[in-house]
């Protein structure tokens, strides 16, 4: 998770968690009832200036969203026999520009920020005995392991083509499963070395 996280600072890294989130929030629900195609490209540009703002280091991460090719190919393809290719051109750069956005969050907000968003929209969760603080925590880390799965995935599939010369597609699943299960407990474990989730506020 830390190594994709920004260490070179930049100016998204000064804008708060909780203003980054919602900004978020509110551009996933502009987005999804809209289905004109000038605009989705026109989102996918911005979203790459974005990226080309943050440096270089933020550009190279772009290529984690490599394995979502064949989904996007799968979408395009079912659009196209179902006689709609725009309608799957506007569904797949929706998905991409959502899904960069959103790794641009994570790659410019430590845990320990975005734990401290979430935390206050949770506190109702106190009143039938649940952590706020544990719940954010797990909030936080689904959030940050989204792009480090992507990467997973991509060194795997590396791996695999290095070896056969082919892409590994779905034979890469038990391996990825197995990577995925340790690197969990592997969390698991640093966060009993610090004495577990938090419980209460964060001192």
């Amino acid at each position: 998770m830390i190594s994709l996280y920004l260490a070179e600072r930049t100016w998204l890294h000064g804008i708060p968690a909780g203003w980054k989130l919602i900004a978020l929030a509110l551009i996933s629900l502009a987005m999804t009832p809209l289905d004109n195609l000038p605009i989705m490209v026109a989102l996918n540009v911005a979203t790459l200036a974005l990226y080309a703002s943050l440096g270089r280091a933020a550009m190279a991460q772009i290529a984690l969203l490599r394995p979502m090719w064949p989904l996007f190919a799968i979408l395009l393809a079912l659009h196209w026999w179902n006689g709609d290719i725009r309608l799957g051109l506007i569904v797949s750069l929706r998905i991409l520009a959502m899904m960069l956005l959103a790794n641009a969050v994570t790659m410019t907000t430590r845990m320990d920020a975005m734990m401290d968003a979430i935390e206050p929209v949770l506190t109702p969760l106190g009143w039938i005995g649940l952590s706020p603080r544990a719940v954010a925590l797990a909030v936080a880390m689904m959030i940050r392991f989204v792009p480090l799965l992507f990467a997973l995935w991509e060194a795997l599939n590396e791996a695999y083509r290095a070896r056969t010369g082919k892409r590994g597609g779905w034979r890469l699943l038990s391996a990825f499963c197995i990577q995925t299960l340790r690197l969990s407990h592997h969390t698991a474990e640093a966060l009993a070395a610090r004495g577990g989730a938090p419980r209460g506020p964060r001192r």
